[in-house]
């Protein structure tokens, strides 16, 4: 997403959205489950592989990730 910055992920994960990523050719969920602590989940899991299907990462962690983020949406969770 062109123009897509970082603050504005952070703005979404801060009002409850739950952005999907692609990263790796993999497929992934992040949200916001309190201060500095998200939550980083594979979401297509039809395959096995090294990577594992839940984390939980701080801040510094997910704005590392970002510049390698693709194909990047959100929703709202409820």
């Amino acid at each position: 997403m062109e123009g897509y910055t970082f603050e504005r992920l952070w703005k979404e994960l801060d009002e409850g959205y739950q952005i999907y990523y692609t990263y790796m050719d993999k497929r992934y969920m992040l949200s916001k489950l309190a201060k500095n602590c998200y939550s980083r989940q594979l979401v297509n899991l039809n395959e096995k592989g090294p990577h594992p299907k839940n984390q939980i990462v701080t801040l510094k962690a997910v704005k590392e990730l970002f510049d390698f983020m693709e194909d990047i949406e959100y929703k709202i969770e409820g």
